[in-house]
């Protein structure tokens, strides 16, 4: 890491939701930001967490921001349900009032459950739509009313929905699909304030949810001869998040390593 590179966007303020693993892109995101001294202020939910088969230890992430403070940076935290729609308001008051103005927003966390045409049903889809498109829109709406930089900075994390056919995850799929759509809209609307917005697509990327024979199969025609990991998206979304890309907006960026 050059003295150029961490001086870009030192002092910067960054908030990140979904960082509950230290396994997760979240997590990745968070560390590689603070590398170049950027402070940082994450969200989690672990009612959420003990519902999935890789689960969460119950410090995880408070031990996450401990160890980003160890790094030289402010971080704090919040626990907080993004389907409430009064969150978004709630999460950027506990910024400011903790570290300050918000300059980068990732939405990383998202709501996913396995469906297929028999479990699809109107309480699922709900679900699904209250993070997913819901709550990242009324994210994104909050950090854009409160935004005071010269520059700011919205990623948004999409899915595969784009590269092929997901037939156990119709819900998911769906609401990916949304978060590129509203992605290239946002953009346009908000580039007289030099917010840039854009979406990544990381592709397969292992954060322990995989199952043995998902991973062996995605192995077996990964081109590079690898799963992607969380810090092949954290080194992108840091570049997009840098003043390096302050001419890259309205974007859905594939980072599959060739897949």
């Amino acid at each position: 890491m050059t003295v150029y590179q961490r001086n870009m966007l030192a002092g910067k303020t960054a908030v990140i939701t979904g960082v509950s693993r230290k396994i997760g892109i979240g997590t990745a995101v968070a560390q590689a930001l603070a590398e170049v001294g950027c402070n940082v202020f994450t969200t989690y939910y672990r009612p959420y967490d003990v519902t999935m088969p890789w689960g969460s230890q119950a410090d995880e992430a408070e031990s996450i921001i401990a160890e980003l403070r160890q790094m030289g940076v402010r971080a704090d935290g919040l626990e907080l349900d993004l389907s409430d729609p009064t969150a978004p308001t709630a999460l950027f008051a506990a910024v400011e009032a903790a570290i300050g103005p918000a300059d980068i927003l990732v939405n990383n966390a998202t709501y996913s459950v396995s469906d297929g045409v028999a479990g699809l049903t109107a309480v699922h889809i709900d679900h699904h739509y209250a993070v997913n498109v819901r709550g990242m829109m009324l994210l994104c709406a909050e950090f854009v009313r409160r935004f005071q930089g010269e520059w700011g900075r919205i990623i948004n994390l999409s899915s595969g929905q784009g590269a092929g056919p997901m037939p156990d995850e119709l819900a998911y799929a769906a609401t990916k699909g949304a978060v590129e759509a509203f992605t290239v809209s946002l953009a346009t609307a908000v580039a007289h304030q030099y917010i840039t917005v854009n979406a990544i697509d990381p592709g397969g990327t292992d954060t322990g949810w995989m199952p043995p024979d998902l991973y062996a199969h995605i192995l077996t025609h990964a081109p590079m001869g690898r799963v992607g990991q969380p810090e092949d998206a954290a080194r992108l979304i840091r570049f997009l998040a840098s003043p390096e890309a302050g001419w890259i907006t309205g974007q859905i960026v594939r980072s599959r390593g060739g897949m």
